[in-house]
């Protein structure tokens, strides 16, 4: 029995349910699971077609996304010194506060300089690594207030959360490709993985009107393994699918949305997708309801949850994606660590 469909949500069409599949988690959570193998593949062939799906029943409670959200709209209300104070330094230790402007997303052979200047990202964000890395420390805020003690903990714990079903649908994909479940896990035993915080200020619609390629995040592909993503209601986030048309992926209650990123897609030797995405303006909301646009759009918060390799391995065409009739491989092998730092340099300039 197939896992991967569910009873669509009022709020997707077919379209965006055939693109973006939403595939159950549970069966992922319990070794002996009836329908883990079929669950795995389904996986596996959502990042194949789209690169993207959603994830219902994950182990995440909804009461932690709460407290998560909060702390980072408290932390992004915090006097524009203070988040100063804990900026972003370097693409090897990627880690601290980047205000609006600063990255600009994009994906491999973009002229990044020049999509920052015409077009820089509308949002603020705020980078959390492993918090065992003494060469490269978190930017905590100040933890003599009751305040940043609780953010820190707050986001460790997710942390933690988020890492584990990383693994878990490592182990999915693993299956999914016919390996040994637990081909991956020596690949992601230490965490090397970000948690982002995100912040789209709201924005006047005269911004948009003025110039039709202003969004709030730029036409981009991940750069890691996998992407976790967890959306506040407003919406925005947009894929392309195979015709080169963006589709919406509106937020669906109770779901975490999964994306392959560019790395994965080296490694399976392109058998994985990485699709590129964009955030654009929802549609204006209607002033109290009297047929009206609103003059802003609202502000919008995203938590994104971005897994790696861990940085010191070495990572090449997979077993059985290049051999015989499949072309060979399609990339040279390279560090984890390295590639991410390359793409980051890239990033932000």
């Amino acid at each position: 029995m197939a896992p991967s469909a569910t009873a669509l949500p009022a709020a997707l069409t077919s379209k965006e349910s055939q693109f973006v599949p939403i595939i159950d988690f549970a069966p992922l959570s319990q070794a002996s699971h009836p329908q883990l193998l079929s669950t795995a593949r389904s996986i596996l062939s959502a990042f194949q077609k789209s690169g993207f799906l959603y994830l219902k029943n994950h182990s995440v409670p909804q009461s932690t996304l709460s407290d998560v959200f909060s702390h980072s709209a408290a932390f992004f209300a915090r006097p524009q010194s203070q988040k100063d104070s804990l900026e972003w330094t370097t693409p090897a230790a990627n880690r601290g506060y980047s205000m609006p402007g600063r990255e600009k997303t994009s994906h491999a052979g973009d002229d990044v300089e020049l999509l920052r200047a015409s077009n820089p990202d509308l949002k603020e964000s705020f980078e959390i690594g492993r918090d065992d890395e003494e060469a490269h420390p978190n930017h905590w805020p100040d933890q003599r207030e009751e305040s940043g003690k609780k953010f820190k903990s707050v986001m460790l714990d997710f942390s933690a959360q988020c890492n584990e079903i990383h693994s878990q649908l490592m182990r999915a994909i693993a299956l999914g490709m016919g390996y040994e479940e637990h081909f991956f896990d020596d690949y992601v035993k230490q965490g090397d993985n970000t948690l982002r915080l995100l912040h789209y200020r709201p924005v006047s619609r005269k911004v948009f009107e003025m110039n039709k390629g202003t969004v709030r995040a730029g036409e981009h592909s991940d750069y890691g393994s996998l992407t976790l993503l967890f959306q506040d209601d407003r919406g925005g986030l947009q894929v392309v699918d195979p015709r080169g048309d963006y589709v919406d992926v509106k937020p669906i209650p109770g779901t975490i949305i999964v994306n392959a990123g560019d790395l994965l897609a080296r490694w399976s030797n392109d058998l994985i997708k990485s699709t590129k995405h964009r955030v654009v303006e929802p549609p204006l909301e209607l002033r109290n309801g009297a047929g009206q646009e609103q003059d802003e759009y609202p502000a919008r918060y995203s938590v994104a949850y971005f897994c790696n390799p861990d940085f010191d391995k070495w990572i090449e065409a997979l077993p059985g994606t290049w051999e015989g009739d499949k072309g060979g491989k399609r990339y040279e092998g390279i560090n984890s660590g390295k590639y991410l730092v390359q793409r980051l340099e890239t990033t932000y300039g």
